[in-house]
């Protein structure tokens, strides 16, 4: 265990150290103690508690039918023994183990390294022949040795090491009793033994006990003790002689049989009976207290007693757990037969007590002196011509006054008679030394003496008929009403105090809070309002409220309390709807508020009507809802302040996917839990069993910013969180006023798989390899990268060189595409020459043919025609000599190649002439020269030209010579 846990362990064994050493309370005959039930629907286990304990850290541990039963004041866990044996008894060791028996085992508890309760087995250490096959039915821890008891031997455990005394005889043991460090031990029909060592040693005298079983030896005054038997009541054993203790609670404890006892404060005696509950008395034999099934236990069979260090009385019954305030100073009745009602007022007159409900007003004869009684009984009777619903009950100068829903009546013993008709009586106040004045439903009433001192109806106020909750007179003369429902009213009466003379309402618009359940009290000769936002204060000269900060401030969580009665001197109750504090207001400008005695009244009260009467300056009388409780101020404890044990964590679960317990308390720190749990849900306690209301605040160091806002809850859950280590705090506080300690638990989300020592190792041989690797491939890259450039730098140069050639290629092609450029022109030329050749020889023919027609012999005459003709013919042939047009066709297609064959291709209807043409025309000889060349006229030409754009079939808007140019 750490620092830390020895630190909490600490305070908590200061606290039980503190708790011990406080005074036992007197207890009181009149009324019972508070009784907690612990049902068995609650703690969802067996029927039967057969013991009871209390560890270091606050934690109730019960012997249960169904196993070990534990109890933290919020939580209760059940622990199964082995082959779910019945747990008979427990006893804490004070260091963290619990011991526990049952039918033939015996062990202990403690927490293994996850916080959870482990059992071990101790039969082992027993020698064979001595292993039990009997129940273990008592436990005692004395300092480093357990011993263990059953009907048939006594098992002492110390260093590691059992030794067994056996009976010597036939007749068995009965119950094992510690008494500081002394053990006695009861031999069946044979008398008393003490534990002395390894030995018993009898008890001279003590067959007087008789052969009904001692359940109970509890120490008395310096070193006596008080033996208790089965059916033959009590005994005093004085170290030497043992006598019958003629006690007050002989008879009834004979008649319902004592089971077991337990000491209270070293000043009373409490005894568990199989038939009749739980009675109680001091050390002069008196019967304090009795409390059974009729008075709050849950069954009258009481099978263990224990008492813890804050003197609470632990009841394992035969059907449930009770839990008993001893040490409170409230004693209560209930009405479990609900024959008179809910209580709404309630007083004690006259030896009598009366108590007001919805139903009429019923009495009691109150028993002062409770020596000549064995118990405070109550028969409550209702009061004859009392039905109905009763508002108030007052003591006005030794007269007993009762408001009722029919009107307002004067209590005579066990007789009431009418002083007035007004319905409603709902508060009475004394208006001076000889009035009365009292609020009801229609208004104001006044009531005054008559000559024989009783009070009688005078009159209703005029003017003024609100219904009126509450009524306080200032030190003006000026009368406050709080009305029944909604805002405040300031009455002045007339001085024949007839009727109102001014009446003025206050709401929010003076600035009072909302109209509602705004009440008006007297506070130390003060006139103040309460309200749900706190106390309000009227100012004269403004004629407005205004907020009383300096007293809501000293309240604290009353300030919003709906109710003040005046208790003694300068204290005053304080009712917060349903919450009760007593205020001390004796020390100027310091209060003293002691809500902590009251948790068990809270929600018990009539709420809006509670009523809380004095009997003296210390006794009180509260009226609840099904009866009354009695207040002893005397018993409580200064300033009403507790000292509260720490906070326990009690469990720690993964909740991620499903709900597990990763551990099931927070004692050990510094807790690893794997980051894939991440997700958790912390759950604490209080291990305060008193009924406080508690409040919880956490702070979880390494996530929260801040400590959380204060809340009921008692469990937290936090997800996603991070790796890293964290420390929950986590304090408690009670009743809105006492705080505990801060308690830290310390665990360390570990890192993911991926972020752990063994993964960071991984990584960095992973690393190491993804480096070698990385380098391999870098290297074959880097390989292939330079013969890949190798084969680019290759195939950049067989590119090159390939362009280089098809360059070269290139040229050579221009070159040649130039000289055939050039041969083409050349033909051009020469076909152009060869065509113009033609041209001009055939013009030059046809001139020549021209000329011969005029030509004249020596003697002036024309020539002869048949000359004429030769010669002509011979112009003729050499104008359409073939060879022309042959070698003119054949320097045309040496300069146009294949255009006669695309010619005649497309168009095959094409005659020699045509050819002709299109060939001139390609040549874009004018008609002139072409007429000449076809030895026809140019009108000639014109018509060829017309027929060939038929053959051709050309549009009319095509140029012929554009087109054969295109071919």
């Amino acid at each position: 265990m750490n620092s830390n846990n020895a630190k909490r362990v600490f305070c908590i064994l200061l606290l039980s150290l503190t708790f011990c050493k406080v005074n036992a309370t007197d207890i009181k005959s009149i009324g019972v103690p508070y009784v907690q039930n612990y049902t068995k629907a609650l703690y969802q286990s067996g029927n039967q508690n057969w013991s009871i304990t209390k560890d270091e850290h606050g934690i109730m541990y019960f012997g249960n039918a169904d196993g070990l039963l534990s109890y933290d004041g919020k939580y209760w866990q059940l622990h199964q023994m082995p082959h779910g044996l019945i747990v008979r008894s427990v006893a804490a060791d004070g260091r963290g183990k619990i011991y526990a028996g049952g039918y033939g085992e015996f062990g202990y508890w403690d927490d293994n390294k996850k916080g959870s309760l482990t059992y071990h087995s101790l039969i082992s250490k027993v020698p064979k022949k001595f292993i039990p096959n009997e129940e273990i039915w008592k436990i005692y821890v004395d300092d480093n040795r357990v011993i263990f008891q059953s009907f048939g031997a006594i098992y002492i455990y110390e260093n590691n090491h059992i030794n067994v005394i056996r009976i010597t005889s036939t007749q068995p043991f009965l119950f094992l009793f510690k008494l500081g460090h002394r053990f006695f031990v009861e031999q069946v029909d044979t008398g008393l033994f003490e534990l002395k060592g390894d030995h018993l040693e009898y008890i001279q005298g003590s067959k007087i006990l008789g052969s009904n079983g001692v359940l109970s030896i509890l120490p008395f005054r310096n070193r006596g003790f008080v033996i208790g038997t089965s059916k033959s009541g009590l005994f005093m054993f004085d170290g030497k002689q043992i006598k019958p203790w003629n006690s007050q609670a002989n008879s009834f404890l004979e008649t319902y049989q004592l089971n077991n006892g337990a000491l209270i404060g070293g000043k009373y005696f409490a005894y568990g009976t199989i038939l009749n509950g739980i009675v109680i008395i001091d050390t002069a034999g008196n019967v304090v207290q009795h409390i059974n099934k009729s008075s709050g236990l849950q069954n009258n069979t009481v099978l263990s007693l224990y008492t813890d260090d804050e003197e609470n009385l632990w009841a394992g019954l035969d059907n449930g757990i009770d839990r008993i305030e001893i040490n409170s100073p409230l004693y209560f009745y209930f009405d479990k037969t609900g024959n008179f009602g809910t209580v709404y007022s309630s007083i004690i007159y006259n030896k009598k007590i009366y108590l007001g409900t919805n139903q009429g007003l019923y009495y009691s004869d109150w028993i002062t002196d409770a020596n000549n009684s064995l118990f405070q009984q109550f028969d409550f009777k209702l009061i004859p011509g009392s039905q109905g619903q009763v508002w108030d009950l007052s003591l006005q100068d030794g007269k007993l006054l009762c408001g009722h829903n029919d009107g307002t009546f004067q209590v005579d013993g066990a007789t009431i008679h009418k002083i007035s008709n007004v319905s409603g009586g709902w508060t009475i106040k004394k208006y001076d030394n000889d009035r009365l004045i009292q609020g009801n439903y229609t208004g104001l009433t006044l009531f005054k003496k008559d000559a024989s001192g009783n009070w009688v109806f005078d009159h209703s106020i005029q003017d003024f008929f609100e219904p009126s909750r509450y009524v306080e007179q200032d030190n003006r003369g000026q009368i406050w009403v709080s009305h029944a429902y909604k805002g405040i009213y300031k009455v002045i009466l007339s001085p024949d105090m007839q009727r109102a003379v001014s009446k003025k309402f206050y709401d929010e618009h003076s600035g009072l809070p909302e109209g509602y359940n705004i009440n008006v009290f007297n506070l130390d000769n003060k006139i103040v309002f309460s309200s749900d936002s706190g106390f309000y204060s009227y100012d004269d000269i403004t004629d407005r409220f205004y907020k009383y900060q300096q007293l809501d401030k000293n309240l604290g969580s009353f300030a919003s309390s709906n109710k003040i009665i005046p208790a003694d001197g300068k204290k005053y109750w304080f009712i917060n709807h349903g919450r009760v504090s007593l205020v001390d207001f004796s020390v100027p400008g310091q209060l003293s508020i002691d809500s902590n005695s009251f948790t068990v009244l809270n929600g018990q009260m009539v709420q809006y009507y509670e009523n809380i009467s004095r009997i003296n300056n210390l006794i009180y009388l509260i009226s609840v809802d099904y009866g009354f409780v009695i207040y002893n101020d005397s018993q409580a404890k200064p300033g009403g302040k507790i000292q509260l044990p720490l906070v326990l964590i009690r469990r720690v679960e993964n909740i991620t996917d499903k709900v597990s317990v990763i551990s099931d308390n927070g004692l050990y720190d510094n807790v690893e839990i794997p980051f894939a749990q991440n997700n958790l849900r912390i759950s604490f306690s209080l291990p305060y069993y008193r009924q406080p209301k508690v409040k919880y605040q956490y702070y979880l160091d390494g996530y929260s910013k801040q400590w959380s806002d204060w809340s009921l809850q008692s469990q937290k859950d936090f997800t996603n969180l991070g790796q890293g280590t964290y420390h929950f705090k986590v304090r408690a506080k009670t009743n809105d006023e006492d705080i505990t300690p801060v308690t830290t638990f310390t665990f360390i989300i570990l890192p993911p798989w991926y972020s752990s020592k063994i993964a960071m190792v991984f990584y960095l041989l992973l690393l190491i390899l993804g480096y070698y690797v990385v380098r391999h491939f870098y290297r074959l890259k880097l390989k292939r990268h330079q013969h890949e450039l190798q084969l680019k730098l290759q195939k950049e140069k067989e590119e090159f060189l390939k362009q280089e050639t098809i360059a070269s290629e290139q040229q050579i092609v221009k070159i040649k595409n130039e000289q055939l450029q050039a041969d083409l022109a050349g033909k051009s030329r020469e076909l152009a020459n060869s065509a113009m050749n033609i041209v001009y020889k055939n013009e030059l023919l046809q001139k020549i043919s021209d000329e011969i027609g005029h030509l004249k012999d020596a003697s002036g005459k024309k020539l002869p025609d048949d000359q004429l003709r030769k010669i002509q013919k011979v112009i003729n042939e050499g104008m359409t000599d073939e060879r022309d047009w042959n070698l003119f066709e054949s320097s045309f297609n040496e300069a146009h190649e294949s255009f006669f064959k695309k010619l005649k291709t497309t168009h095959p209807d094409l005659v020699p002439n045509d050819l002709k043409l299109c060939a001139y025309l390609r040549m874009n000889m004018n008609s002139k020269e072409m007429a000449s060349l076809l030895n026809i006229s140019l009108r000639g030409v014109e018509i060829r030209r017309y027929r060939l754009r038929k053959k051709l079939n050309l549009e009319h808007d095509k140029n012929l010579v554009e087109f054969l140019m295109e071919l």
